[in-house]
């Protein structure tokens, strides 16, 4: 694999990448899986060559860099692209002036994804878009 993970306007792809995992595998409705923060986000495009493989975006409200929309395909699975992409994310953020603090909202089964990337879980269990979800937050040095 030859990966490259980078900030991207080819907004298209990423949604193509999203649909892919969020609508078609996880059943998320297209209503909800796009929204109108896509237009004022930060994409990042994790591509192995020129193909397409992984995605997520970077809203910055007040101090907090908010991550979402994390997905990768499944061929590229297990290979350590996900903690590439948030690690990706938060340089993004650290280089931000003002931020913070870097925030998601991650699926239920991912929280050791996550805490192991050192984020921390904080609130209750939510549901979005039909899946069990937690608040996670980093705060940066």
């Amino acid at each position: 694999m030859s990966i490259t993970i980078a900030e991207t306007r080819d907004f298209a792809t990423c949604l193509a990448l999203r649909h892919t995992v969020f609508v078609k595998e996880q059943g998320v409705p297209i209503a909800e899986e796009q929204d109108a923060f896509d237009a004022v986000a930060t994409h990042l495009l994790a591509q192995d060559g020129s193909t397409p493989v992984g995605t997520a975006r970077i809203l910055f409200q007040g101090d907090v860099a908010k991550v979402g929309r994390v997905c990768v395909l499944q061929s590229a699975r297990g290979t350590g692209l996900g903690a590439d992409i948030i690690r990706a994310a938060i340089e993004i953020a650290q280089k931000t002036p003002g931020i913070a603090r870097v925030k998601l909202g991650a699926q239920i089964h991912a929280l050791g994804f996550y805490t192991k990337l050192g984020f921390q879980a904080f609130g209750p269990i939510y549901d979005d878009a039909g899946i069990d979800h937690r608040d996670m937050v980093l705060e940066l040095a």
